[in-house]
């Protein structure tokens, strides 16, 4: 009998004390261990997840999604946890589709499972600010471009955060983005180090159109270029084993073959 995986959720927080409480008793129901990370708020978000039956890991100060990220692969591998499923505590991420990554990590054929808001349409949906939506096209569509092959199907969202991740597959990458550019330095070397990702729909839901970045990337300009920045800094970062992949992609379609 194959033996069950161990999955553990974790949720990134920062000044979600308005939402947190709605959230933890909606994810806590399927019964899997929870670990909330406070980094830095400077409102109630720590008090009142401890009122929960989470593990809490509080930031000092504010050290950003990325590097909150880096820490719950470590966190996870270290705990030897074989997945980790990740999701905001904003409200737009509904617990509801936790099940279904649950089935997917079960089906065993993913190394990440991506949350898409965009895979397919749900009747709740609702509109993205439009320079999210336009940001978020434009990024996906470049690196379906740079990434070709890479995965069994073309990205439709590539900065979802509701994703469950095969624990050891990410602790073994080389990640050091600290910002919101995070999402674009883990596609890149998910697809270097040979990650299968598989997508699954998932609701969009935006409850405040105008919430901040912060550290400069409110601009919609500058955000693209800081993101842009990343993904080409990650392709030439890592583009022998780029490379190394497209060639063996490409004789294993019998490309060599027909010249």
């Amino acid at each position: 009998m194959t033996a069950v995986p161990s999955i553990l959720i974790a949720i990134p927080a920062h000044n979600e004390q308005s939402h947190i409480d709605r959230v933890l008793p909606r994810v806590l129901k399927f019964g899997l261990p929870v670990m909330v990370v406070d980094d830095g708020s400077t409102d109630a978000t720590a008090v009142r997840a401890a009122a929960w039956p989470v593990e809490l890991v509080r930031n000092p100060q504010n050290v950003g999604y990325g590097r909150v990220m880096q820490d719950i692969f470590a966190w996870a591998s270290m705990r030897d946890f074989d997945w980790v499923i990740t999701m905001d505590c904003d409200e737009q991420h509904e617990p509801e589709y936790l099940p279904a990554f649950v089935r997917e990590i079960k089906s065993d054929n993913a190394d990440v499972i991506s949350g898409s808001r965009y895979l397919r349409r749900h009747a709740d949906d609702q509109d993205a600010p439009i320079d999210r939506r336009e940001i978020n096209g434009i990024l996906t569509a470049e690196l379906n471009e740079h990434l070709a092959g890479a995965f069994e199907t073309p990205l439709t969202d590539s900065f979802c955060g509701f994703k469950a991740y095969r624990a050891h597959a990410c602790h073994a990458l080389q990640l050091d983005a600290d910002g919101y550019e995070f999402p674009m330095q883990f596609w890149v070397q998910a697809a270097a180090n040979r990650l299968r990702v598989r997508e699954i729909a998932v609701p969009r839901i935006y409850l405040d159109a105008s919430r901040a970045f912060g550290n400069g990337l409110d601009d919609p300009t500058r955000r693209l270029q800081i993101y842009r920045e990343t993904i080409h800094r990650e392709l030439h970062r890592c583009r022998g084993r780029l490379a190394s992949r497209v060639r063996t992609e490409c004789e294993r379609a019998g490309c060599a073959a027909r010249g």
